[in-house]
């Protein structure tokens, strides 16, 4: 049976990949800050299929805490398949609003908690020839007004993601970028509605990491970028 780690699994787009892989059979564990929310998380996930989901406070900022995240995962079920690297949050801000604070903050989650995901998993991710799916963001190639950080972090998570996927394809690891456009998720403190059907769904990228992951061997998408088909007035 395939196993996955997600980090910020607890909600948004990591849940909607959880609930995906959970419907296929996928043994998943989701990370998160928050202890009620993670435990809320796999809760759900195992009324879909019971013993299929293990939920895990974990700061990606931490080091020491993704790997015992990885470490829990191998005790549990014994090899890792998939890392899907997707914690993030932004702090949108003109340069001379943006806070220091604000700045490591968005870094330290987007950027370099990517990099501690990656290395925690990558010798179980060898013995498995597993995949490493990043969730990037169209702002990483897109830059705007009050984005500093925030694009900072995505450009930079997209130069990373494809210099990994150079790195690690002697091992038979894959590595993709999915980089979406308008989600409708928690971000930003915003509270998904009716308002948002319009807007890619979390599942719609659960969706687009299955596909990646039945792809034949021989094929390796390395940056997919998605966005809504319709969005309003357009």
């Amino acid at each position: 049976m395939k196993t996955a780690l997600i980090t910020g699994g607890s909600k948004g787009i990591g849940l909607g990949v959880a609930t995906v892989l959970v419907r296929q059979g996928w043994q998943v564990a989701v990370t998160g800050r928050n202890e009620s929310q993670v435990a809320a998380a796999a809760a759900g996930l195992n009324e879909i299929k019971p013993g299929h989901a293990l939920g895990l406070v974990a700061d990606v900022r931490d080091y020491g805490q993704q790997e015992a995240a990885v470490a829990r995962v191998i005790a549990t079920w014994g090899h890792l398949d998939v890392l899907v690297a997707n914690a993030g949050l932004g702090h949108f801000a003109s340069i001379g609003d943006l806070s220091v604070e604000q700045w490591h903050s968005t870094i330290d989650t987007n950027l370099t908690g990517v990099f501690y995901s990656v290395k925690a998993c990558l010798e179980e991710l060898k013995k498995s020839k597993g995949y490493i799916i990043t969730i990037g963001s169209l702002a990483g190639t897109n830059f705007f007004a009050g984005g500093s950080a925030y694009n900072a972090s995505k450009f930079g998570l997209l130069g990373f993601s494809q210099a990994v996927m150079l790195d690690v394809r002697p091992y038979g690891i894959k590595v993709s970028t999915i980089m979406p456009g308008s989600v409708a998720t928690e971000f930003g403190d915003h509270i998904p509605s009716a308002k948002d059907a319009w807007k890619i769904q979390p599942e719609d990228i659960g969706e687009l990491v299955l596909d990646l992951l039945t792809m034949n061997p021989r094929t390796l998408p390395s940056k997919i970028e998605v966005r809504p088909s319709m969005p309003p007035g357009k």
